[in-house]
Formats: structure tokens, sequence, C-alpha cells
């Protein structure tokens, strides 16, 4: 895992307004964050969705130093994992769907497990696209979906990372929902808008 009191300097530099501490601490913890996927998925069934709250969760108490770090840290370091886990999960699924094209191997019969990690591979790029307009258009929202679909997290989590109430952060959520239906539905594509895991 990469330096504790790295990330926990470069939390408190965004925090402070430093614009160049979000891209250093984004590539750290994707690369915690990947490495924690690659080990939870190669663990278990591989057409499971990755335990995303889990993944966030034991980083987070890796990389800050758990029920010791400050709450505006806590805070930034949801915001940063959820962009993060994002990532995570899309280039998951892009690779699957890479795959899936057969990249010149011969194509082999699919199985049931397949067949579901393609269709949830599907529905991660298709949500993946349609969260693009989205936040054109609301990026609280957009921030808001991200933070409870990608990173799984609870209502408490998602309003310290987007700095906003629960009622605020419950409201953006079933709006975001909404949006998100009628878009995908709009473009024919496949999926749920429920979350990637079930936040706590």
């Amino acid at each position: 895992m990469s330096d504790t009191n790295e990330i926990t300097r470069l939390l408190s530099a965004h925090a402070g307004g430093d614009k160049e501490a979000m891209p250093l601490l984004f590539g750290m913890v994707y690369a915690d964050l990947k490495r924690l996927a690659h080990n939870r998925r190669a663990s278990g069934p591989r057409y499971e969705t990755l335990d995303t709250t889990g993944l966030v969760h034991e980083a987070y108490l890796k990389l800050v130093g758990g029920e010791g770090a400050a709450g505006a840290n806590r805070g930034h370091f949801f915001n940063v994992a959820s962009q993060t886990m994002r990532q995570v999960l899309v280039d998951y699924a892009r690779a699957q769907l890479r795959e899936k094209r057969g990249g010149g191997v011969k194509a082999q019969p699919l199985d049931d497990a397949q067949v579901a990690t393609n269709r949830e591979a599907e529905t991660i790029v298709a949500i993946d696209r349609a969260l693009e307009r989205l936040a054109v258009e609301s990026p609280r929202m957009a921030r808001v979906f991200e933070a409870r679909y990608f990173a799984g997290l609870s209502t408490e989590e998602t309003g310290l990372a987007v700095g906003a109430s629960q009622r605020t952060t419950e409201r953006d959520w079933s709006n975001a929902r909404k949006w998100l239906r009628n878009e995908l539905a709009q473009g024919g594509q496949p999926g749920s808008t429920e979350p990637a895991a079930s936040p706590p």
C-alpha cells in the first residue's frame, strides 16, 4: 500500500485548495484500489461485482489511518475513492468487453457466468457514459450517483464526499437514478441503476 503519511498530506493539501494534490492522490489511491480489487476478484466467482464498499473502507483504513483520521480527511478520501472505484470498475468492464470480442482468439461457447459478466460490463460502461452527460447538467447529482453506485458509500459517507446534507444527498440520489434510468431507456442500453454494492 502507499505511504500513509503521503496520502494524509495530499488529502490535507487538497482540502486546503491545492489543485495539484488531487491528481497525485488519485494516482496513488487508484493503484492501491486496483490492487485490492484484483486480489478480491481473483478470490471469488468472476461474474460477481467487486465488493466496492469493502474495498473503499479497507483502503480508507489502511491509507488514512482508521479512526484517528480527521473528519475532513475522511470526506475528501471518500470523494477521491468514489472517482477511483468508478475508474477501476469501468476499466474492468472495458477489459471484459474486449475479451468478449475475442481479441483474435477463436470464440468459445459462453456459460451462464460469462453471460452475466458481459451483461454487467455493458451496464457499467453504459452508466459511465450517461453519468458524463449528467455531470454537465448537475455536477453534484452526478457525484452523488458516482459515490453511491460505484463506491457503494452510505448516504452519510456520500454527503461527506460531496459536502451536502443527508436530505440533499438522498434527494440527489433519487433524482439521479430516475435521470439515468430514462437516459439508458432512451439509448436502448441494458442495466440497473441500483448500487454496484449495497450501501451499508
